[in-house]
C-alpha cells in the first residue's frame, strides 16, 4: 500500500437522504467516508441497502456516476429508503431524527459483499447500523475476516448499547470518537479517568485497540497511532454545517495513515479536510487541492 490508488475500501452501513428545511442531501456516515475515500484516490465499494423507491433510485445513480461500485447496494421490496431529519442550530451544529425501519436496516449480505471484503485493504464501519438485528448480523460475519477495520463511533441516542458497542470496539484495527462519544462510553466501561488524554489510553488498553481517534470539534483531534500520542489544535474556519465533516476527517486520515503518512501529516491532513466540509454546505463538498494547500500552510490555532 504504497499510493492511494492501490488502496481498496469498502464502507458498510447506512445510505440515505438528509433532509433539512429546504432540501435534500444525499449521507449516511458509511457513505460519505466512502464518497471521500474516492476522491482521495481510493478504490471503494459501498455496502448497503436502499429501497425500490424513487430515493433509492436517485441515491444508486448519485454514487455510480461518483465511481463507487454499487453491485453490493441491495435493493429491498420491503423497507423504504433512509430518511434523516436534520435540524442545524445557530452554530450548525446538527441533531438527527433518524426513521426506522429504512433499507439500510436490513441489509443482507451477497457473495460479493463478503468477496469484496475478503480482498479489501481495509472496513468502515459504524455503530448506527447495528440497531436492528439484520444489519448487525450481516456485520458480525464481515468481522471475521482479517481485514483492517476501522470503526466509526456515531452514538444517535436512542440507537445504541453499550453491549454492542463493546463488541464493535474490540473487533477494531483503530476506533474514531468525538470527544463526547469517548468520555460517555469510557464512563460505562467504568473509566475511573477524567481527561481526554487517560481515558485514550483506558478504552486502548480495554479494547486491545492501539489506534485510536478523537475529535475535537473546531479544537481538531488528537490521535494515538502505534503508542505515541499527536495532536492538532484545529483550523479556523467559518462554519456553514458540521454535517459529514467528522467522516470526510475518517477518510482522509485512514487514507494517508494507510498509504504511509507520517502520522502528524496524516492528522494535519485530515483536521484541514474536516475543517473545509463544516466550513461548506452538505456532507460532501468537492474540496479542491488548492483550498488544501491554503489551509494546512496556516498554524493550527
Amino acid at each position: 500500500m504504497n499510493n492511494t490508488k492501490s488502496l481498496k475500501a469498502v464502507a458498510y452501513g447506512e445510505v440515505l437522504w438528509d433532509v433539512f428545511d429546504d432540501k435534500k442531501k444525499i449521507g449516511g456516515a458509511p457513505l460519505n467516508v466512502a464518497l471521500r475515500m474516492k476522491t482521495l484516490g481510493c478504490e471503494v465499494a459501498m455496502i448497503s441497502c436502499v429501497g425500490n423507491d424513487e430515493d433509492g433510485k436517485a441515491i444508486l445513480n448519485h454514487i455510480k456516476q461518483l465511481g463507487l461500485q454499487t453491485d453490493t447496494v441491495m435493493v429491498s421490496e420491503m423497507f423504504p429508503t433512509g430518511l434523516v431529519n436534520v435540524t442545524l442550530n445557530e452554530s450548525g451544529s446538527a441533531t438527527y431524527e433518524i426513521n426506522y425501519p429504512s433499507a439500510w436496516d436490513k441489509i443482507v449480505l451477497n457473495n460479493l459483499a463478503e468477496t469484496l471484503v475478503i480482498n479489501a485493504d481495509v472496513l468502515v464501519y459504524g455503530s448506527l447500523v447495528c440497531r436492528d438485528e439484520v444489519s448487525r448480523k450481516s456485520l458480525k460475519n464481515l468481522l471475521q475476516t482479517n481485514v483492517y477495520k476501522v470503526f466509526d463511533v456515531n452514538l444517535r441516542k436512542p440507537h445504541y448499547t453499550y453491549e454492542v458497542l463493546e463488541r464493535l470496539m474490540l473487533s477494531a484495527n483503530f476506533i474514531k470518537f468525538n470527544d463526547e462519544e469517548i468520555l460517555e462510553i469510557a464512563a460505562a466501561l467504568q473509566s475511573p479517568f477524567t481527561s481526554l488524554e487517560e481515558n485514550i489510553h483506558f478504552i486502548a488498553e480495554q479494547t486491545h485497540t492501539k489506534s485510536i481517534c478523537v475529535t475535537r470539534g473546531k479544537d481538531g483531534a488528537v490521535l494515538l497511532w502505534k503508542g505515541q500520542l499527536y495532536e492538532n489544535e484545529g483550523y479556523t474556519v467559518k462554519v456553514a454545517d458540521t454535517v459529514g465533516a467528522g467522516d470526510s476527517f475518517l477518510a482522509a486520515l485512514t487514507t494517508s495513515l494507510l498509504t504511509g503518512k507520517e502520522p502528524q501529516t496524516a492528522l494535519d491532513f485530515a483536521c484541514a479536510i474536516g475543517a473545509l466540509v463544516a466550513e461548506s454546505v452538505g456532507a460532501n463538498p468537492e474540496i479542491s487541492s488548492s483550498r488544501i494547500e491554503k489551509i494546512l500552510s496556516k498554524e493550527s490555532k
